[in-house]
């Protein structure tokens, strides 16, 4: 392999280990993404035919002594550079690939992106900058706004850690659960803004793939958190029937009406037996039960009666409007239309989402009350967020009609 190719996979494969090493050792994000930039550019003038045998350690040196320079030229941060002076220990700190194999460092990395102390949207948008490697050209276009806008918010989220003095570290166990539930959170919207993407974009699949790596990873390292385990579970089975979601031409197809020939068996049965796991672990939090709802649709038979139960376990760790739409759903599937359209029409705070109004448009549908179900379809449609969305909205309200 040529020098390029070396240096490209291992920043590839090594990014975010060298980068949470770097942050440790440092304490300053925006210091270590430079000095480690610097490393890989003089890495492409140094070694030549000849690569290193040990490269992310001789990435981790030029780094450390590119961040030195750093401080040193610019007159600033004289009580780092004494500090890192005194302590000699600190390059073995970030050449140490043992430690760094581990994995304890991605970790804490994925804790400090998502630290409560920062917004939702700076979590999600750090974590795919710094754990991910996407760029901010990319995240801003995932989320729809500016890049300038979407770079500055990445500045202040790290400006903030190095400020308030937010330590590269995983949360001590008093703390862990609730931390970690904040991680699990963050995870699962990057997930979701993938799923939820037009099928011909591409965060579509990015982001999707991105999110079940992170979950992995999580689990991984903490092999015995049933939340972790019981989130790449629910990723896996949602993931599974991407291929069935939409018909040749990029139209929506609902899940009864989906080819389960076309759905990735090898992902439900990974799902399926981390969710046993988890399920032997403890007692269910949240992201099992959804697993668990979601494990169910993949029966030859759904057992809505069940999922109805089991949403109402859900209600009670995440009071939503949400869960309480998925309820009514599973309630309309197992006891009727009317039953579950009585539930949703007792949902507050969801006026403005599309799927609320596309539900109570399908109920009404069931009930043969066509003139109120266009209306509700019509609602529907006004707030759809995407071309699919309406396409979809469109063909329903036309075979009302």
């Amino acid at each position: 392999m040529t020098a390029g190719s070396v240096l490209h996979q291992v920043y590839r494969e090594d990014r975010a280990r060298m980068l949470a090493a770097l942050i440790r050792v440092l304490g300053d994000f925006e210091l270590a993404e430079d000095a480690l930039q610097d490393a890989c550019a003089l890495a492409l003038g140094k070694w030549g035919d000849t690569p290193p045998d040990d490269p992310v350690a001789w990435l981790l040196t030029a780094a450390r002594n590119s961040a030195i320079d750093r401080l040193r030229r610019a007159r600033l941060g004289r009580e780092k550079l004494a500090q890192l002076g005194e302590r000699p220990e600190a390059v073995t700190e970030m050449t140490d690939v043992g430690l760094l194999g581990v994995g304890d460092e991605r970790l804490s990395l994925i804790f400090t992106c998502c630290h409560p102390a920062l917004a939702e949207d700076a979590r999600v948008a750090l974590t795919l900058q710094s754990v991910a490697g996407l760029t901010a050209g990319q995240i801003a276009r995932m989320f729809l706004v500016g890049e300038s806008t979407l770079a500055q918010r990445l500045v202040r989220a790290k400006r903030k850690i190095r400020d308030a003095g937010i330590r590269l570290r995983v949360p001590a166990d008093d703390v862990l659960p609730e931390r970690l539930s904040g991680v699990l959170a963050v995870v699962y919207l990057i997930f979701t803004q993938g799923y939820t993407a037009a099928n011909d974009q591409p965060e579509h699949t990015t982001l999707r793939q991105e999110a079940i790596r992170l979950g992995r990873l999580i689990a991984t390292l903490m092999p015995d958190e049933p939340e972790a385990l019981g989130l790449v579970a629910l990723l896996l089975l949602h993931d599974s029937r991407t291929a069935a979601r939409y018909s040749p031409a990029g139209d929506v197809v609902l899940l009864d009406d989906q080819d389960r020939a076309r759905w990735d068996r090898a992902e439900i049965a990974e799902a399926v037996g981390l969710l046993d796991r988890a399920l032997r672990l403890g007692s269910p939090g949240p992201y099992q039960l959804q697993a668990a709802i979601a494990a169910l649709h993949t029966e030859p038979e759904t057992d809505w009666r069940q999922i109805a139960l089991l949403y109402n376990r859900l209600l009670d760790f995440t009071p939503s409007p949400v869960v309480e739409l998925n309820r009514a759903v599973a309630v309309a599937m197992a006891h009727g239309p009317e039953a579950g359209l009585a539930l949703a029409d007792s949902i507050e705070g969801l006026d403005e989402y599309y799927l609320l109004h596309s539900t109570r448009a399908d109920l009404l549908r069931r009930l043969e009350q066509d003139a109120a179900a266009a209306a509700a379809y019509d609602r529907a449609l006004a707030l759809a967020p995407s071309e699919v969305e309406r396409e979809f909205l469109r063909s329903r309200l036309a075979a009302l009609s």
